[in-house]
């Protein structure tokens, strides 16, 4: 008997589930026309049907069928114990009707909740309610009609066994299709932390790029601006106007720079060579650029992260080491992009309390973003000792 109308299967692991999770609105509804469709005919068609003896035995057996029959439908986490007693309880029932009615259409609520006891318990409970069904059934049908027809008998009694093997498929099937439902709420789940990472990553970037145009421009710009107010009361205005001549030139690099971090959050391709040189000849030295190996086209985002660590590297040494000569090197490896950014001592004295204290920061998070490594040191000997070196090893 078909049992294809039930409830969705239990979870991944039959032995352990007490019984389908929730169904559609119009499974249920199935489900429940089919159960009232067995217990009217059932009803119409069982005899005798009465109220003292046989016929009194018959509508008793008749209203224990149908309330198990009608267990069916009670909720998935029923406790899978009692779901066995329920179940091996309205197949004894059903097997009781068939030897206490005269005929009529009893044996259907033995091979409903036989399906039933395969969808909703585990595999060994339900094989054994299963089990129990044919044997009671066969032995009724064996007794009832006689001996003379023994293959007859069995047959028909042990029938009521197979719908077991419709309800484990079914739940084998839900299970399936459940499986794929997890899976693609996990997938969906997967994709949605993936976008905010990406999203989380992309303020990361915005912040740094926000951090290297506007905090080290406005720092100098409103250095200078300080510095020619100062100088006002002193009366010396070719001071005050090369002070504001200096600010003038940095607001003027900040639009540059502005312009560098649009074209890169659009993830406009810059061109490194010709970028980096024409941002080493805005902060004040010409000719201080070594390129070594075979040059080749980068990634718009390792272009921009080279850019702007050079960018940093360049305002630390204005800033700490105001007048040191510049060296900057680039250098194309067969695995690696490297930059050198390396001032000597300074010979003018160094700007205090200026600066947020994150450049050196940024540089390292734009490094390990692109799973390079960044040192940053003194310099200890050679002609440049006194000064300061940033090395960014990028690969790719």
């Amino acid at each position: 008997m078909s049992v294809s109308a039930e409830s969705p299967a239990p979870g991944p692991d039959p032995e352990q589930e007490t019984g389908p999770r929730a169904v559609p609105r119009h499974d249920a509804g199935l489900q429940w026309a089919v159960t009232l469709l067995i217990i009217a005919i059932a009803v119409v068609t069982v005899r005798p049907v009465g109220l003292s003896g046989q016929g009194l035995a018959v509508v008793a057996l008749l209203v224990v069928n149908s309330a198990a029959l009608l267990a069916r439908h009670l909720p998935p986490d029923f406790p899978r114990r009692a779901a066995l007693v329920w179940l091996a309880a309205g197949v004894v029932a059903s097997a009781a009707l068939l030897e206490v009615s005269d005929g009529g259409s009893g044996y259907l609520f033995a091979y409903f909740l036989v399906g039933h006891a395969g969808y909703r318990l585990s595999l060994r409970p339900a094989l054994a309610v299963a089990a129990l069904s044919s044997l009671l059934c066969g032995a009724v049908f064996y007794f009832y009609i006689g001996p003379d027809h023994q293959v007859l008998t069995w047959t028909f009694g042990l029938s009521t066994g197979v719908p077991v093997v419709a309800g484990i498929l079914g739940r084998s099937k839900q299970q399936a299709v459940e499986a794929r439902l997890q899976a693609a709420e996990s997938a969906e789940r997967a994709a949605r932390a993936e976008a905010r990472t990406a999203v989380l990553t992309e303020r990361g970037r915005i912040a740094r790029d926000v951090h290297d145009v506007l905090a080290h421009s406005l720092a100098g710009i409103n250095m200078h601006l300080e510095l020619a107010d100062a100088l006002i009361d002193t009366g010396d205005l070719e001071k005050v106007r090369a002070a504001h001549n200096k600010a003038q030139s940095l607001v003027k690099e900040s639009l540059k720079q502005a312009q560098w971090t649009v074209h890169a959050l659009r993830e406009d391709s810059l061109p490194l060579i010709e970028s980096l040189t024409a941002m080493i000849e805005s902060s004040g030295h010409r000719d201080v650029l070594t390129v070594t190996g075979a040059v080749r086209e980068l990634p718009a985002r390792v272009t921009q992260d080279v850019l702007r660590i050079a960018q940093e590297a360049l305002t630390n040494a204005a800033r700490h080491a105001p007048g040191a000569g510049i060296a900057v090197a680039l250098t194309f490896d067969t695995a690696s992009t490297t930059l050198t950014v390396r001032n000597g001592p300074a010979s003018g004295a160094a700007t205090a309390g200026v600066g947020s204290g994150m450049g050196l920061i940024g540089m390292r998070e734009r490094v390990a973003l692109l799973g390079g490594t960044l040192t940053a040191g003194p310099l200890t000997e050679g002609p440049d000792r006194g000064g300061w070196q940033v090395e960014a090893v990028i690969r790719g």
